[in-house]
């Protein structure tokens, strides 16, 4: 079987351990030694093809630098590698020209690194990384009879145009500067700009500076310039963040026009409803997150989609997770008069142009409510007032508890590892409790030794998250907890949210947009509504069929279950089982 050395140089310190991976590495007995000392950064280097996997220098490393990996049978050479014992990724993804291809995977197993070699910043080394320079010519010559070796030439004689919507939206005023309406006119290179701005809604920001609007605001001007320029090849990497329900049904419409004038298209993206609305085609990608990643062959996006969730890729022949993850039909809500934790009278807020009218309703123990609706409707300043933060103007919650909060923004002050910011703020740090139920499923033992101010967002989001549910409370708040995760990370967190709050007969509370990890993680919802930024209406906590018809139908779309694995999808606009449900008012999904 093949196998991987990876090295992690960041957490290996062999002036402190004194190389103890090479003192016990029986390879050192055998006439080539297995473990050597590189010259250049005086650290250990690993040969794969004398390692027999016996994990012993993976035990012995005091500071979990090493992993010794075993890749599947069927991979044959990386496409490209950064060096001995470091990451390596296999496959590409087709190009196709009036399609969108999406990219499917977690995080940290190569979509930056496909971005880089599709861009052409890259040139892939196919695996050879000791070259002194690497060529196109043998690239090309590599995918001869496929899609990308057209594509590859033309990358390298410079006669395509890719235009990349970048994933941290929130770092573009740093690099941007001036008023919203003439930087996209700056950038119009296709004379749709009306259409545009109409579609995704930034009449109200065109007038603005770019270092003043918000997230989701921002997030819609990066697609909206990205679709303003005429490119061949059109990246969008995370579309949907920062967006509510109906704007993302905006940028599908939008980034789809793209592909129907004939363009090509890729997008990443975690949300699996909006990636199953957007794409065409889709990639699963696999492997060890900083090990390794392999690119699946193209699959049908429903066909894609599922496979993913059963954890099995049938034409490949490889699970890629132990279990399947489960989406369950939610039954009608039992009696739980006995089990009330809080109660809340009508409620009332209101803030110059703007004011918010909440319901009077009640959260039961072992529960979690949701709270979803348009952006600029309420639903912060709701998760606020109960969590004691803010003062409603008329109203009150009637029981006090303790009650933990995660905002929807990630910042600290916090200039150290993240081990030491976990020792000063999570309370139950180090405890067996801590390690088995939230710092292994979070995989936090990976970043312990990261400084928190260098962390990408949903390494940061799971250290929030951490934190929060390291504490003991009554009540726990979660504002977009599945902001900058990938699918898997979305579930797990759902998962162990659940497992906290019932271990502690607790409740939860979580704003969310992502439709597919509300249906998977509510027990009940509540629906905020009215005009963004003028008028929020919230109602009581009901079970989530209700509050789903509700919301969707004010939307004007449907969803149905997928027979194979119940995850919800979106219909087209207009299909016939988006007309039957309709007519039946069963937006959520058509009952049997």
């Amino acid at each position: 079987m093949s196998r991987i050395a990876i090295l992690d140089e960041n957490r290996c310190q062999p002036k402190k351990c004194n190389f103890l991976c090479i003192e016990y590495c029986p390879g050192v007995r055998m006439e080539e030694d297995t473990i050597v000392i590189d010259e250049k950064s005086k650290k250990p280097l690993i040969s794969e093809e004398l390692c027999n996997g016996c994990g012993i220098c993976t035990n012995r490393c005091p500071f979990n630098a090493i992993s010794i990996i075993n890749l599947p049978e069927i991979l044959t050479g990386p496409i490209h590698r950064y060096g001995q014992n470091k990451f390596e990724i296999f496959g590409l993804p087709n190009i196709t020209e009036s399609s969108v291809v999406g990219i499917l995977g977690q995080n940290g197993i190569g979509k930056s690194t496909i971005m880089r070699i599709l861009s052409g910043e890259l040139i892939p080394n196919l695996g050879n990384w000791e070259k002194e320079e690497d060529e196109w010519e043998e690239v090309v010559n590599h995918y001869k009879g496929t899609q990308l070796q057209k594509y590859f030439k033309d990358l390298s004689n410079s006669k395509i145009k890719l235009i990349h919507k970048p994933q941290m939206v929130d770092q573009l005023p740093k690099f941007v500067k001036g008023n919203v309406g003439q930087l996209l006119k700056d950038v119009n290179e296709v004379d749709r700009l009306d259409k545009v701005v109409k579609d995704l809604q930034l009449e109200n920001v065109l007038n603005r500076d770019i270092k003043n609007i918000s997230g989701g605001e921002l997030q819609r001007v990066a697609i909206a310039a990205s679709v303003l320029r005429n490119g061949d090849f059109y990246y969008f990497d995370e579309p949907s963040s920062w967006l509510d329900v109906s704007q993302r049904l905006n940028i599908i419409k939008v980034i789809r026009s793209l592909a129907s004038e004939g363009k090509a298209v890729m997008v990443i993206e975690h949300d699996l409803a909006t990636l199953d609305a957007i794409s065409d085609y889709v990639h699963v990608l696999y492997g060890e997150s900083g090990a390794y990643g392999v690119v699946s062959q193209m699959k049908g996006v429903r066909v894609g989609i599922n496979a993913y969730i059963n954890g099995f890729l049938k034409e490949e022949n490889v699970r890629i997770r132990k279990q399947s993850i489960e989406f369950r039909i939610h039954s009608p809500i039992v009696s739980n008069e006995g089990k009330i934790l809080t109660q809340y009278s009508n409620i009332k807020k209101s803030y110059e142009g703007f004011s918010l009218s909440v319901q009077e309703g009640e959260i039961y123990r072992n529960e979690i409510v949701t709270a979803f609706g348009s952006n600029g409707i309420g639903k912060t300043t709701f998760a606020k007032i109960i969590s004691e933060l803010e003062k409603p103007d008329t109203g009150k919650v009637k029981k006090e508890l303790d009650i933990v909060y995660k905002g929807q923004y990630l910042k600290h002050d916090f200039n150290g590892r993240v081990e030491d910011f976990l020792y000063t703020n999570a309370p139950n740090y180090g405890t067996n409790i801590f390690r088995s139920e939230i710092a292994k499923p979070l995989s936090l033992e990976d970043i312990l030794d990261k400084n928190l101010n260098e962390l990408s967002g949903g390494e940061l989001q799971r250290v929030s998250i951490a934190v929060s549910l390291s504490q003991e409370g009554d009540l726990y708040v979660f504002d977009e907890p599945t902001a900058f995760l990938d699918v898997e990370q979305r579930l797990l967190v759902g998962k162990i949210i659940k497992k906290v709050v019932e271990n502690r007969n607790a409740a939860a509370l979580i704003i969310d947009h992502d439709i597919v990890f509300i249906d998977y993680i509510s027990d009940r919802a509540m629906v905020f509504y009215g005009e963004p930024g003028l008028k929020g209406i919230a109602t009581e906590p009901t079970d989530l069929e209700t509050s789903m018809n509700k919301f969707l139908e004010d939307l004007k779309i449907t969803f149905r279950r997928d027979k194979e694995t119940k995850r919800p999808r979106i219909n087209k606009l207009d299909s016939y089982l988006d007309r039957q449900q309709k007519e039946n008012h069963q937006y959520y999904y058509l009952k049997d």
